[in-house]
């Protein structure tokens, strides 16, 4: 039995580890049995019904979205990301001095080129455009067609 103390390491932060994870393991099984106790077991019509937000769902679940939709939430996550990359940049600003700077400023730059490169491409439009206003620019391309 001596060989089983010998390979506990006995450090505070082992048994706080230890004491740790066991406490976890309890909290868990207690929720979990609890759940299983007390929890309800009478069964319905209702029961099985998809039920959101105090909602009863009517229709289908397979809703179609825009594209669009997609592309704003991929540009989102892109220069969200971005502003986490910037945010550990400024934390270090002190040590990373002024080459630091410059490599932050060129990313930056970067960022700006594709932010107006993803604008010329109409990909932070919500909505088309008005009838109206289609009407004018193809008016307005006519006529410059009539010119030359």
């Amino acid at each position: 039995m001596h060989f089983l103390t010998d390979s506990i390491p006995s450090s505070p932060q082992t048994w706080a580890f230890l004491v740790y994870t066991a406490a976890v393991l309890f909290v868990v099984c207690l929720m979990l049995g609890l759940s299983w106790v007390l929890g309800g077991r009478n069964t319905g019509r209702a029961k099985n019904d998809p039920f959101e937000s105090g909602v009863v769902s009517v229709g289908s679940g397979r809703l179609r979205i825009s594209a669009k939709f997609y592309l704003v939430a991929m540009f989102f996550v892109i220069f969200d990301l971005e502003a986490v990359f910037l945010y550990a940049w400024a934390v270090s600003l002190r040590e990373d001095g002024w080459p630091g700077f410059f490599e932050a400023a060129l990313f930056i730059v970067v960022l700006l080129v594709g932010l107006a490169y993803i604008w010329r491409l109409g990909g932070l439009e919500w909505a088309p455009r008005p009838r109206l206003q289609r009407l004018r620019e193809a008016q307005l391309a006519a006529a410059a067609s009539d010119k030359t």
